[in-house]
C-alpha cells in the first residue's frame, strides 16, 4: 500500500492529570480542520471514564476501549484491534490513540514498525506529549524503586511535540526552567506553551514526524548541539557536529553495533549527514532498535558541510556514542584513483585483484571490477585496507 494511502496515527500521551483528554476534546471539536478521527482509548483500571466525557458533539467515534497499560500486556490486543478494524478505521481521515498516563510510549510507537500488516495499513505521524507545568518537575523528580523507569521522563523523551499545559498555574517567571528542564531530555521536540490544552490542532496532526524529508523540512537546524544534556543521570541526551564528510557505510556498522548494545537504552535519536560523493543531505532517526535513513531532496549548498547528530535515552554512553560517530568521519579525497590496481576483500580473509572503475559509488568508496574472469563488480565500501589495499 502506497505512503498517501496509510492511515495515520497519532499518539497523545502524559503523565495522569496532564489534561490529554482535554486535547482530544479541543481536536475533536475543531471546526477548521475538516477530519474525521477513530479514537483508541487506552484505560489503566477495568472501568473505562475517558470515553465517557468524550465530547459528544464530534462526528468522531470511540471505535475501542482496551483495559491495562497499552505498553505492556495491552500491546498484543493494539495490533489485534488495528488489524480487525481496519475496514471500519479506513473509513476514517486519521487514528489517536490516548494512552494511559502511566504508559512508556516506545512499545506503542513501535507497533507501527514491527508487525508487518500493521505497517502496511498504517503510518505513525507522531507523538504529542502533554505536561501539567504545576507538577511536571516534581514528577521528573520522583525517586522510583530499582528497575522502575520514570514515566513522565521517558513520555518527554519520546516527543516529536510537548504541550506544556495549564501554564496558569505557575508564574511566568518558572516556564524558562521549566522548559529547559524539558529540553534536556530532549532537545528536539517542540516545546508549546498552552492553558487548558487549547493548541491549533493542526500543529499536532500531520506533522509526519517519522518521515525524513519532512523531518529536515520542520527544523532545517534539526539538531541544537550546544551545551550539555546531563541533568537526569538515567534518562539524558547526547548530541554532537563536526564539519566534512561521513562514510555512509561506517555509519550502517555503528549503528548496527550500537543498536545491539545499547538498543534497549535507546529512545529517539535523529541526524543530518553529509555523506562523502552524494550532493543530497543523509537523514537518519530511529525509535528503540528501529532504524531508519536515506537521502532526501535537500542538497548542500556552496561552503561547509556539517554533520550533527543527537541520541536519546536512558544510562546511555556519552564517551562510546561520540567516539563511535566521529569514526565514521573520512575525506572525499581516496587512496586510489579510477583504473588503479587493488585488492578487494571478497571474504573473510579473502582478497581477489581488481581495478577501481569508480569512486564514491552509492556511497561505498570504491567500485572495483574483479580480475577473476566473469568481470565481477564489487563495492569497496571504506577506504581502508580491510576491505581494498594496493595490489601485491
Amino acid at each position: 500500500m502506497g505512503e498517501s494511502m496509510k492511515v495515520p496515527v497519532t499518539i497523545l500521551t502524559g503523565f495522569l492529570g496532564s489534561g490529554k483528554t482535554t486535547l482530544l476534546n479541543h481536536i475533536l471539536e475543531d471546526p477548521n480542520h475538516g477530519l474525521r478521527f477513530a479514537i483508541i482509548e487506552n484505560e489503566f483500571g477495568d472501568i473505562g471514564v475517558d470515553e465517557k466525557i468524550l465530547s459528544e458533539k464530534a462526528n468522531e467515534e470511540v471505535i475501542e476501549v482496551m483495559n491495562g497499560c497499552i505498553c505492556c500486556t495491552v500491546r498484543g490486543d493494539l495490533v489485534v484491534a488495528l488489524k480487525n478494524l481496519w475496514s471500519k478505521i479506513s473509513q476514517f481521515d486519521a487514528v489517536i490513540i490516548e494512552t494511559t498516563g502511566l504508559a512508556d510510549p516506545a512499545p506503542v510507537a513501535q507497533t507501527f514498525f514491527v508487525d508487518e500488516d500493521v505497517r502496511e495499513k498504517y503510518t505513525l505521524d507522531g507523538i504529542i506529549t502533554v505536561t501539567d507545568a504545576k507538577h511536571i518537575i516534581s514528577r521528573l523528580d520522583d525517586e522510583k524503586p530499582e528497575g522502575v523507569e520514570n514515566e513522565a521522563a521517558e513520555q518527554i523523551a519520546f516527543a516529536d511535540r510537548i504541550l506544556l499545559n495549564k501554564t496558569d498555574l505557575v508564574d511566568d517567571t518558572e516556564l524558562p526552567a521549566i522548559e529547559k528542564r524539558m529540553r534536556e531530555l530532549n532537545p528536539t521536540a517542540q516545546i508549546m506553551r498552552c492553558q487548558q490544552s487549547k493548541v491549533e490542532p493542526m500543529k499536532l496532526i500531520g506533522i509526519k514526524s517519522f518521515n525524513l524529508q519532512k523531518t529536515l523540512e520542520m527544523d532545517p537546524e534539526f539538531l541544537n548541539t550546544e551545551g550539555e544534556h546531563e541533568h537526569d543521570p538515567s534518562v539524558s541526551s547526547i548530541s554532537t557536529k563536526f564539519e566534512g564528510f561521513l562514510n555512509v557505510r561506517k555509519l550502517d556498522m555503528w549503528i548496527d553495533e550500537i543498536i545491539s548494545k545499547m538498543g534497549a537504552n535507546l529512545f529517539r535519536y535523529k541526524g543530518v549527514l553529509s555523506v562523502a560523493g552524494k550532493n543530497e543531505k543523509f537523514v537518519f532517526q530511529g525509535v528503540g532498535m528501529l532504524f531508519s535513513g536515506g537521502f532526501v531532496k535537500d542538497v548542500w549548498g556552496e561552503g561547509t558541510r556539517e554533520n550533527r547528530f543527537v541520541f536519546i535515552g536512558k544510562h546511555l554512553d556519552k564517551k562510546a556514542l561520540l567516539d563511535g560517530f566521529m569514526q565514521c568521519k573520512c575525506s572525499e579525497d581516496l587512496r586510489f584513483k579510477v583504473g588503479d590496481k587493488v585488492q578487494a576483500r571478497t571474504g573473510a580473509k579473502k582478497y581477489t585483484p581488481g581495478k577501481i572503475i569508480k569512486l564514491w559509488d552509492e556511497g561505498n568508496a570504491y567500485r572495483i571490477e574483479l580480475e577473476d574472469g566473469d568481470g565481477t563488480n564489487v563495492w569497496g565500501p571504506i577506504d581502508e585496507d580491510d576491505f581494498v589495499k594496493a595490489a601485491a
